[in-house]
């Protein structure tokens, strides 16, 4: 599963989020990519290669704060799967 992250990609929860990466293998997915583009944004090419846009927000963060802040959401993700306590 590939995902652009691109600000008129869709917002999710973080539970909405977890739902998402969990469903991956079931929809025949092995791996999960995140595209982060510059602050020029995502080629339309890249953008098209993704089965779903996602946006962290409508704000712009630098590339390093971004990779940062999806490398949390995605360990959130796998706490709110597995009924950890990390979420609240």
């Amino acid at each position: 599963m590939i995902i652009p992250m691109c600000i008129e990609g869709k917002q999710l929860t973080s539970v909405k989020f977890s739902e998402k990466i969990s469903s991956a293998g079931v929809n025949g997915f092995s791996t999960v990519t995140f595209i982060i583009g510059s602050s020029f944004g995502l080629a339309p090419e890249i953008k098209a290669m993704g089965s779903f846009k996602l946006s962290m927000s409508e704000m712009t963060f630098p590339h390093q704060l971004a990779r940062v802040m999806l490398l949390e959401q995605i360990y959130r993700a796998f706490q709110i799967a597995e009924g950890g306590k990390y979420h609240k």
